[in-house]
């Protein structure tokens, strides 16, 4: 009896080692508009906050921003540029075992040395979720090109 005990023990010790190594359940939905709400809220430390303590964040293919003050960092570089930007979920998708955030960002390039354009960009980050329910690399896209054209002519007009 005592073993069975030392074994039923043993059993529920591995399995609550093996659940805390899973990624936690998250609503990607809510956790998508809370992150989209933070890109918008002009404060680089509550974006930087939804990235693990080495999490990374890479813009377009470029050099990664790997821990939460750099995260931080980059995202004060595009809030200074834009200071009214904002950042809106338009939907997430499932690529494989991540998670796809599809944004639409806008604002007006009024910050030091701008163009004084409003921009208007869709794009996407892909995200890879840690067991804490925090992102570990986020991969971001968007149309660099049409990006810098917006930045010396302006978003064409809404449809």
């Amino acid at each position: 009896m005592k073993l069975s005990a030392a074994l039923l023990t043993g059993a529920m010790l591995l399995s609550a080692c093996t659940l805390e190594m899973k990624p936690m359940n998250l609503d990607l939905t809510d956790f998508g508009a809370r992150y989209a709400a933070a890109w918008s809220s002009r404060n680089p430390a509550q974006l930087a906050s939804f990235y693990a303590e080495d999490g990374s964040l890479i813009v377009n293919g470029g050099a990664p921003s790997i821990g939460r003050a750099a995260i931080a960092a980059t995202a004060q570089s595009f809030m200074s540029s834009f200071p009214d930007m904002v950042v809106k979920l338009e939907r997430l998708d499932q690529h494989g075992d991540h998670p796809v955030f599809r944004w639409i960002w806008t604002g007006t390039n009024t910050g030091p040395g701008g163009t004084g354009k409003f921009v208007r960009i869709t794009g996407y980050e892909e995200w890879t979720i840690d067991a804490n329910g925090l992102i570990a690399k986020s991969d971001g896209h968007y149309d660099e090109a049409e990006y810098q054209r917006q930045l010396k002519v302006g978003a064409p007009p809404q449809e």
